[in-house]
């Protein structure tokens, strides 16, 4: 199965989770919100999970004069898998790490810590950089990115069920704890 597929499956999968979630919380009205919660989540999680993980690194793009050795590696990489070069950006940790984020290889993003760039040689950061395009090219990285975004939104429907068990919003809730 591509991974496309497995991302519809998984997005169809869990938003009928979210809205039996919802139905159990709060009834036809808890279908609704959670119904809402997951086209939410769905629709950032896919346009907008690159953007999410970069900013929460800290991540920075950077211009290929500025890193010009590491910009020439991703370039040379992604032509030889066949795939438009991704943006670059560096984070400034110092722990060596590298990930590969976007939906897709025409909207991909590369990020590399300056540990990494620190601590590793030239072909080190080669082998590291051919993972990340690997997982580009067989779009592993939107799997990851839906995968997270729902599981940001179960956190949400908990958070909703908690409040609801607090206050009695809805009463389903209660009537499920009465019964534990």
């Amino acid at each position: 199965m591509s991974n496309t597929l497995r991302t519809a499956v998984l997005m169809g999968s869990m938003t009928a989770l979210l809205i039996g979630v919802g139905g159990v919380i709060g009834g036809q009205t808890g279908m609704l919100v959670a119904l809402l919660i997951a086209a939410a989540t769905n629709f950032a999680g896919y346009w907008f999970s690159d953007k999410l993980v970069l900013t929460m690194h800290g991540a920075r793009q950077v211009a290929p004069t500025e890193v010009p050795a590491l910009t020439e590696i991703v370039s040379r990489l992604s032509r030889v898998a066949g795939l438009p070069a991704p943006r670059l950006y560096l984070i400034g940790s110092d722990t060596p790490n590298a990930f590969a984020t976007g939906r897709n290889p025409h909207n991909a993003a590369i990020a590399v810590t300056r540990g990494l760039m620190d601590l590793c040689r030239t072909p080190e950061i080669e082998g590291v950089i051919a993972h990340e395009i690997s997982h580009i090219r067989n779009r592993d990285i939107l799997v990851s990115s839906v995968a997270a975004t729902l599981a940001g939104a179960i956190m949400v429907l908990t958070s909703l069920l908690r409040w609801e068990m607090l206050f009695g919003l809805g009463g389903a809730a209660m009537a499920i704890a009465a019964d534990c």
